[in-house]
This record gives structure tokens, sequence and C-alpha cells, in this order.
């Protein structure tokens, strides 16, 4: 099997990268060959680098590497038969609304065009790539006309309130009707906000959610510009590569962990207020840690990061034997747990233990 990974470089890309290099298959098929595409590819990256000659003969993945804009290359991504495509490159979404055409290029116009490449293979004779989308609770706001209800699933209508989470839907409806056409086997990993990212802080509105955790234990300050009190819907890092392998190797079908008709899943979310996320912080790591956190609201953010929902039925995702994380300090501890480095501490206290 040859699976390719877009945004292969970028945290989550190189999260499901290793997670099928630790599992040497999907669908229970071996994975020979794994392909990495990104606009870059930062030097020394052991992902890049791939099994060691020694270790190939064990049965590991062969990584390939195409770097650069992902439009250009997608000749040479199909050159040879692609079995499954994960698609997770995408432009953000505060660098989509301060930039439209970057987000129409970056996020419609590529989506389409990768598609595009998937449907001449299956339509040259060979195998119908099973596509993979990773979409976003962003494709969710309240229209003055259409207000969200308290609860979110997959039948609620989306109506997006941002350029990024416009190009998502449209992204998604392209899947679908690439799907129904039989060119691709399509399906739509609606992701949560992922938190807590490790690395530097990037240009999404709600990248803050990693930010006002991991700058705090890395003993460096944070600004948080959003109210205390607004909900947010959460996921691990760890939950959301689960979500998009499980979504990646379902089957067709109605039956138990089957995926049935084509609506996107909506990944499990954890709901909580950035307060509670505070709170959390301040619990485990202690007074000196959360003080670094300055609340100053910004109000360009609050407006993307409010128009989304926080609360979802999680039942479809469920059925997938998908569950959302257990608690905001288990996301905090399994954070530290995978990213000691980045502690100044070098560690936190374990659970339970009074910080002073």
């Amino acid at each position: 099997m040859r699976i390719v990974i877009t945004g292969g470089f970028g945290f989550l890309g190189r999260q499901v990268a290793e997670a099928l290099l630790r599992r040497r298959a999907l669908c229970g098929v071996p994975v020979d060959r794994l392909v990495l595409a990104d606009r870059f590819v930062p030097a020394g990256s052991a992902v890049a680098a791939g099994p060691s000659p020694s270790s190939s003969s064990r049965g590991y993945p062969t990584v390939d590497v195409v770097q650069g804009e992902l439009s250009e290359h997608l000749d040479e991504i199909f050159a040879r038969p692609v079995d499954v495509v994960i698609h997770l490159a995408s432009a953000v979404s505060a660098e989509c609304e301060a930039d439209f055409d970057l987000g129409m290029s970056a996020n419609l116009d590529t989506t389409r065009a990768l598609l595009e490449a998937a449907r001449a293979q299956s339509a040259a004779g060979g195998p119908t790539p099973r596509v993979v989308f990773s979409s976003s609770v962003a494709v969710y706001g309240s229209d003055p006309a259409l207000p969200l209800p308290p609860v979110v699933s997959e039948s609620t209508v989306p109506t997006p309130q941002s350029s990024y989470g416009t190009q998502k839907r449209v992204c998604e409806q392209l899947v679908a009707e690439y799907t129904r056409r039989g060119f691709v086997d399509g399906r739509v990993a609606r992701l949560m906000t992922v938190s807590v990212r490790p690395g530097k802080p990037n240009a999404a509105a709600s990248g803050f959610l990693s930010g006002v955790i991991r700058e705090p234990l890395a003993g460096v300050p944070a600004t948080c510009p959003v109210s205390p009190d607004l909900r947010v819907a959460l996921a691990s890092p760890r939950r959301t590569v689960e979500g998009i392998l499980r979504i990646a190797e379902a089957e067709r079908g109605s039956g138990p962990g089957e995926l049935d008709g084509g609506l996107p899943v909506n990944l499990p979310a954890l709901t909580v207020t950035v307060a509670e996320m505070l709170d959390t912080l301040r619990r485990v790591a202690g007074d000196a840690v959360a003080d670094l956190v300055t609340v100053a609201p910004d109000p360009a953010v609050e407006a993307i990061v409010g128009s989304w929902p926080a609360v979802f039925d999680n039942a479809r995702a469920t059925a997938l034997g998908l569950e959302p994380d257990e608690s905001f300090e288990s996301v905090v501890r399994a954070y530290a747990e995978d990213h000691p480095g980045a502690l100044a501490a070098g560690e936190l206290p374990t659970a339970g233990a009074v910080r002073p």
C-alpha cells in the first residue's frame, strides 16, 4: 500500500506519519511506501530520513519526500499508484481571513487539483484512491437567520462565518461529489481545535488554545485573547490522530464500526471553558506558571473562535469506536509526557499532588 500525507511535515502530518510507521499497516494491508508532501521539510527530520536499511528488511515502510507547492507536484506524486491520501495541507484560519486569495488557492484550488489527480488515476484503470480530507469545526457558525442549536451534530446545517470555514465546507462538498461519482472513496474528518500542540505558535485564530498552556509550561509568558468564560471544543493530538486513522480505515456500510452514508464525521470533542483550562494549568503546574498568562481580549480572534460551536453530539464518532479526551487535565499530562523537553520544570507533578 502506498499512502500520501499532504502537509506531511506539519504537526499533525508528522504525528500521522509516525503512527503509520509504528503500525506498518492500514486496513490490515501492509504499508510499503509512505509519501510525505509539504512546502517545507525541516532539516534533519527523523521522519524524512525514513527507516534505516536494516529496518526496511523488517517490514517498515520506505519514506519518500516531495517538497514544494502541492499543486505543482501532483504529477510526481501520482506517477506511481496511490492507494490512500490523507490530505492535511491547509492554510489556517487567521491567515485565510487576512489573505482571501491565499486561502482560496491553498485550501480550495489545491484540494480540487488533488481530487482531479486522484480521479485521473482511477479513470486510467488504476486504483480508486481513498481520500481522507481534514475539515474543521470552523464549518459551523451562528447565522442570524439560523442560530446554532445547543448541541451540534453532523445533521446541523453548516453556516461558516470565516473564509477558512467556508473553504473547508466547499471542499467537503467536493469530496462528497467526487465520491458519489465513483472518482474517489472520500471521507471527511472534521477536526476539533487541537490542544495542546507542541512547537512554535502558528497563524491559526485558535492557536492560543495551545499557547496559554504550552508557553507557561516552558516558562514563557502567554496572552489569552478571549474572555475566559468562552466555551470551546478541544481534542488532544493523540485523539485527533486516532480519529484520522480510524476514519481512514473504516469500511463502507451500516454495521457496527462501519462508515455509513456520505456525511462527515465530527471527531469527538471535549467541551471546556478557557477559565477551566487556566484553572487546570494552575492546579497541575502551580501559581507561578499560571500567572504567566495575561487575559487581553482581541475582538478579531473572539469573533472567529466565538462563532464555532462548543458542544457536540459525538454519536457518529462513538459508533466508529472513538471517544473524547477524559478531561483537560489528561490532555495537559499527555502533552507533558510526549514533550518533556518543552517543560521548564522538566516534568509535571503526579496527579493529585499539591503544587506550591
